[in-house]
């Protein structure tokens, strides 16, 4: 069940000086560190015990593991040894090289480093067996305390570890990393851009090497100056071509990091390069410009030097980006938020956050294939009224991100297929019903409707309001979600859903006797039969007169209405609070219920007698009431069935409740605005 969310309004991006405490004891890193010192401990933590299920969650370990901490397994360990840098990265044996290559991406950048792993920790004096990290997880960052006990196998360790045994940071915040999505198992296969953004808070772009634009060169030595964090891969077209190698050195399937993009002089002409990373820290390219080809051999020692180029079987290369783009298939660029960015960058991200959810039965539509779902989906206004700088659109990236499925893998949870849509805005508030998008086309869209956690593009539109449809590709699906726009210029959203209105009509008052309808003289006979003299009725009395008379109703095909329904009606209408409903507030109750009749059969498209719980907003917007998505998830749970279908009892149920609880609202506002003005008269 996804979370529903109060308030939808957009966000700024997270600042991780404010990151919060994770451990289940409500304590920060630095007060565990100083009760473990005081009582002269090391730190065991309960939350990612040393233990199978912190390893796996769907199989048993395949080797006998033994946890040690780093002073178990050599003699002086240190936490940082000689900087933090990407040769600390080496694979172990679990399927996390998309991790790696973002860890090694992550260590080009001394300002993020340091905030995803804070560097004042260390082995020595004060050392307590806890260490910490920060990630950032859905516009917040949230430090994670660990302790040091990591899996081992004959005294070595098992999965990611340093190329001096003796350091152990980057062992460490992959634990951390694994213990924020529930253990290490849950780390096998991903995007390397996944990792990057939750090492930056920053937004993901994937490009098709092959599909490319002519400018990628710039896109990519533009994204390094930034300090984005940059990662390739080379597809495969089996599950047998995982971690093939190819006849020049390169797996297939396997994440690299892009290092660094820079031209050089050879032979009077210049040449682009690039370099790669391999986060085995072995195997690299054996093609030209590798480390031991000849071309070199024409390169002045001073470029040499510039570009720090070593023959070093370290999983390290250049190679030509002529030849990098026939054997790289995918890239992916993180843009790091205005926060990650050194004040000395010149280009910063404009950044604006929205969460919310995918419930079922009241906002989880489907995408437009499904247009009698699509239009309940979440609606997020978009403002561009900025154009670029010497341009006459506005260019923007909208990211849609799914929450916690890799944390939820456990339990049976797998990624679901989402994408989004685009429309031009026709100018009126409020949520857009079908009509719009039956007749409308998208002015843009996600490239694709994909099973990953998050979906992002590049888009360049003219100034406007727009409307940005999130969606997974199937109905009823459900899911939080994180919709990120970063621009150029400074955009402003708004979600379509915040407001809430009650527009009801004027109370009605009862017609006098002598001008009665004949409707109501049949009905004042039967109340006559029922109730006796005091022309009062009970709850079961009530009961029994609506579904009479519904009964004799030909277009309706309702059941019975419930005793509690007819209770219901009496705390709405009885205006003397003795429990009973006379006949002068039956006759007014009675227009209502017409009126509540008409709506219903008119969102009954089947004439079922129920209606879909998606046609829920349309039928209660028709009856006055005006709803954010919040409550209309909570109004969805409450009174639809299995099938999302809602009955008309439970329709009847959901308007009463809504009238009386509008009726305390405006008393309330009643009583604030004289005390207001009581404040002011004095």
């Amino acid at each position: 069940m996804p979370s529903l969310y109060q308030d939808w309004k957009a966000r700024p991006a997270a600042h991780p000086g404010a990151a919060r405490a994770t451990h289940s004891s409500g304590k920060g890193y630095e007060q565990l560190k100083q009760e473990c010192l005081r009582r002269g401990v090391l730190f065991e933590d309960s939350d990612f015990p040393a233990c199978n299920s912190s390893l796996f969650y769907s199989e048993n370990p395949p080797i006998p593991f033994v946890w040690k901490r780093p002073g178990d397994i050599v003699k002086d360990p240190k936490f940082i040894l000689g900087g933090a840098t990407r040769t600390d990265i080496c694979q172990g044996d679990l399927g996390d090289c998309w991790l790696l290559a973002a860890i090694a991406s992550l260590t080009l950048n001394e300002k993020t480093l340091a905030r995803v792993v804070p560097l004042d920790q260390n082995f020595g004096p004060d050392y307590a067996g806890i260490f910490h990290f920060q990630f950032w997880q859905h516009n917040e960052w949230l430090d994670v305390v660990i302790d040091d006990r990591l899996p081992t196998f004959k005294g070595r360790l098992v999965f990611l570890h340093s190329a001096e045994l003796n350091e152990f940071w980057s062992a460490l915040l992959e634990k951390a990393y694994a213990k924020l999505n529930g253990s290490y198992e849950s780390l096998k296969g991903g995007s390397t851009i996944e990792a990057m953004e939750d090492f930056t808070g920053g937004i993901g772009e994937m490009y098709d090497v092959k599909a490319a634009p002519d400018n990628f060169y710039e896109i990519l030595e533009k994204a390094l100056k930034r300090c984005s964090m940059v990662g390739c891969s080379i597809d495969t077209s089996s599950a047998a071509e995982s971690e093939a190698r190819t006849p020049f050195g390169l797996v297939k399937g396997h994440a690299y990091s892009v290092t660094g993009i820079e031209e050089v002089s050879y032979r009077g002409q210049q040449v682009q390069l690039i370099r790669i990373r391999n986060p085995w820290g072995q195997v690299e390219w054996n093609g030209p410009w590798s480390d031991n080809s000849a071309e070199w051999h024409s390169v002045s020692p001073s470029e040499r030097r510039r570009l720090s180029q070593a023959a070093r079987d370290d999983g390290e290369f250049w190679m030509k980006f002529e030849d990098f783009k026939v054997h790289f298939d995918k890239v992916e660029i993180c843009n790091l938020t205005p926060d990650a960015l050194g004040d000395s960058t010149a280009h910063k991200w404009e950044v604006t956050i929205h969460q919310g959810s995918w419930v079922r039965g009241a906002t989880a539509g489907g995408c437009r294939n499904f247009l009698e779902t699509f239009w309940t989906n979440p609606q997020i206004k978009l403002h561009l009224t900025e154009k670029d700088d010497g341009q006459d659109e506005c260019t923007f990236i909208v990211a849609l991100m799914q929450k916690d499925r890799r944390k939820l893998k456990k339990l049976g949870a797998e990624m679901l297929t989402i994408g989004y849509s685009i429309y031009e805005s026709p100018g009126r508030d409020g949520h857009l019903g079908k009509d719009f998008f039956r007749y409308h086309p998208s002015k843009a869209r996600s490239k694709t409707y994909i099973n990953l956690r998050e979906v992002s593009q590049r888009f360049k539109l003219p100034p406007g309001d727009y409307i940005l449809i999130p969606t997974t590709f199937e109905p009823h699906q459900e899911a939080d979600f994180c919709l990120r726009i970063f621009s150029e210029k400074k955009a402003i959203t708004e979600d379509l859903d915040e407001n809430i209105a009650i527009d009801l009509p004027e109370p009605l008052h009862p017609t006098p006797d002598p001008q009665e309808t004949e409707e109501e003289k049949q009905f004042r006979a039967l109340f006559e039969q029922i109730s006796g003299e005091d022309m009062e009725v009970s709850a079961e009395e009530l009961e029994y007169v609506l579904n009479a008379v519904l009964k004799k109703t030909k277009n309706i095909k309702f059941k019975n209405l419930s005793l509690i329904s007819c209770r219901n009606i009496i705390s709405l209408m009885d205006t003397s609070g003795n429990g009973k409903l006379e006949f002068s507030e039956f006759k007014v109750f009675w227009e209502k219920m017409k009126k509540w009749i008409s709506i219903f059969l008119q969102f009954d498209f089947d004439k079922s007698g129920s209606m879909s719980s998606y046609e829920l907003r349309g039928a209660l917007k028709a009856a006055g009431y005006q709803l954010n998505n919040y409550l209309l998830q909570l109004i969805v749970l409450r009174y639809s069935d299995e099938q999302l279908q809602i009955e008309f009892d439970d329709f009847l149920n959901c308007l009463i409740r809504l009238e009386n609880a509008s009726r305390v609202f405006q008393a309330l506002s009643t009583k604030n605005k004289e005390f207001i003005n009581l404040n002011i008269g004095e």
